[in-house]
C-alpha cells in the first residue's frame, strides 16, 4: 500500500478553524492558520487606570494560577470531566483520558541512530497498522536511518508510513496520539512539533534517564489497547510560550518558541559574568550575575534546574521556577512564582557581553543589547499518559531515576540501649 499521496504538503503553523480563539486565555493565544501561535496580546503587568492612579490600588489583570489549560488534544482526545471537582481542583489522580472519537492516527517517534531500537520499533509499528489498522506517521528521517535502509525485511513495511519533516511539513490536525519510543528527549521532541494543542503522549522508557518515559516495552500491545480504548490516566505538563524579540535593520521581530522543560540564559564562550535583568509583571525584581539563569516549568525542574540546586516540583503545580546557575551571591536562592506572571529577560545596561538562549537545548542564539526575551504560561500543556496516576509515577520516577533521598537507615534501639537511654 504506497501512502506517498498522503504526504503532508502544507508548510509549518498551526490549521484551525480561523473562528477559533483560547477562551481560558482571554484572547492571548488565537490560532490563526498558516500562522505560527501569536505572542500575549496585552499587558499582563500591573496595571490601573491612568486617570485613577493617584486614588485607586494597582490591580492584577491575570490570574495568578496561569491561563486554564486546554483540555482537549488533537483532533479527538480530551481529559474526562470528573462531577466531583471542588473548586475547579480536580484531583490529579482522577484525571482521565477519554476519545471523542476513536483514534485512527499515531506519531511514533523514535530515537535516531539507535539500532537497538530498530526491533521495538518494528514491532509497535507492524501491531499498529495490522493489529488496529491505524495510520502511522513518521519523520522521514527516521526511515533514513542506516540501521532501517539497511534492513530488507522491513522494506513492505515502509510502504506504509506517512512520512513528513520537521520545520516544513504542518502535522498538527492530522495526529490522533502520539507513541515515543527512547529516553526523554523523545518526549520533549514530540512537544516541540505542537506549538498549539497537542496529541496524548504515550513515553516508552528506551533510554538512558527515563524520568518522563513511564512505559515499559515489554507488554506495549496490552497498553496501547487500553490507551486506544480510552483506559488511560493522564497528567498535564504546563509548557512555556517564549517570545524573542530582536531588532534587525531598524524594526523589531519576535521570534516565537514552545517550551516543556526550560529556557536556560548563559553567557555563552564569554570569560565574563553574565549580567542580565528580570522583570515580573514590568517590574525589575533582580539583576543576575552569574553563570546564567533558568526559567523552568514544573517537568523541568527535575531536569538542569534540580542540577542547579532548585527545588523539584509535581507537574499539575501551576508554577515558573527561577534558577540562577552558578550565582555571585550568597543570598540568591531558586525561587517558585505563579503560573500567570510574565517574565521578561534582558541584558543589563552594564553587562560587558552578550548572552546566549536555548529552548529545551535546541536552537541555541545569542542575546544582544536590546534584545529581549518574554516567558509566559501556556494554555496548552502536554497530556501525557501515566501508567498508573501522576502522583504515583512522578515518585516512583523520583526514587528509580534520581534516588531521591536514598540513605541507609538508622537502626532501632535493642531493648538493653533503650533502658540506658532511658
Amino acid at each position: 500500500m504506497d501512502m506517498e499521496p498522503e504526504k503532508v504538503n502544507m508548510r509549518k503553523g498551526l490549521s484551525a478553524d480561523p473562528s477559533y480563539r483560547c477562551a481560558a486565555c482571554h484572547g492571548d493565544e488565537d490560532v490563526v492558520p498558516g500562522h505560527p501561535i501569536r505572542g500575549r496580546a496585552k499587558s499582563r503587568s500591573l496595571s490601573a487606570s491612568p486617570g485613577l492612579a493617584s486614588t485607586k490600588e494597582f490591580r492584577r489583570t491575570r490570574s495568578l494560577h496561569g491561563p486554564c489549560p486546554v483540555t482537549t488534544f488533537g483532533p479527538k482526545a480530551c481529559v474526562l470531566q470528573n462531577p466531583q471537582t471542588i473548586m475547579h481542583i480536580q484531583d490529579p489522580a482522577s484525571q482521565r483520558l477519554t476519545w471523542n472519537k476513536a483514534p485512527k492516527s499515531v506519531l511514533v517517534i523514535k530515537k535516531i541512530r539507535d539500532a537497538s531500537l530498530l526491533q521495538p520499533f518494528k514491532e509497535l509499528c507492524m501491531y499498529l497498522m495490522e493489529e488496529n489498522s491505524m495510520l502511522v506517521y513518521v519523520e522521514k528521517k527516521v526511515l533514513e536511518d542506516p540501521a532501517i535502509v539497511g534492513d530488507d525485511s522491513f522494506g513492505p513495511v515502509k510502504k506504509k508510513f506517512c512520512t513528513f519533516r520537521e520545520d516544513y511539513d504542518d502535522i498538527s490536525n492530522q495526529i490522533d496520539f502520539i507513541i515515543c519510543l527512547g529516553g526523554d528527549g523523545t518526549l520533549l521532541y514530540a512537544s516541540s512539533l505542537f506549538q498549539g494543542s497537542v496529541p496524548p503522549v504515550m513515553a516508552f522508557h528506551l533510554g538512558s534517564l527515563g524520568f518522563l518515559t513511564p512505559f515499559n516495552f515489554e507488554n506495549f500491545q496490552t497498553q496501547v489497547t487500553q490507551v486506544i480504548q480510552g483506559n488511560a490516566a493522564v497528567v498535564l505538563r504546563s509548557r512555556l510560550n517564549v517570545k524573542v524579540v530582536k531588532e534587525l535593520r531598524g524594526k523589531k521581530i519576535a521570534i516565537p518558541n514552545g517550551v516543556l522543560n526550560e529556557v536556560v540564559i548563559d553567557r555563552g564562550p564569554s570569560s565574563y559574568l553574565s549580567n542580565v535583568d528580570v522583570y515580573l509583571d514590568g517590574h525589575l525584581i533582580t539583576t543576575v550575575q552569574g553563570d546564567g539563569v533558568i526559567v523552568s516549568t514544573p517537568t523541568g525542574s527535575t531536569a538542569y534546574a534540580a542540577a542547579a540546586g532548585a527545588s523539584m516540583i509535581h507537574p499539575n503545580v501551576p508554577a515558573i521556577m527561577i534558577t540562577p546557575i552558578c550565582p555571585h551571591s550568597l543570598s540568591f536562592r531558586p525561587i517558585v512564582v505563579p503560573a500567570g506572571v510574565e517574565l521578561k529577560i534582558m541584558l543589563s545596561p552594564e553587562a560587558r557581553n552578550t548572552v546566549w538562549v536555548s529552548f529545551d537545548g535546541r536552537k541555541r542564539q545569542e542575546i544582544r543589547h536590546g534584545d529581549s526575551i518574554s516567558i509566559t504560561t501556556s494554555c496548552y500543556p502536554l497530556p501525557s499518559i501515566c501508567v498508573r496516576d501522576p502522583v504515583s509515577d512522578w515518585f516512583e520516577s523520583l526514587a528509580q531515576c534520581l534516588h531521591w533521598n536514598v540513605r541507609k537507615r538508622q537502626a532501632h534501639f535493642t531493648d538493653e540501649e533503650g533502658e540506658e537511654e532511658g
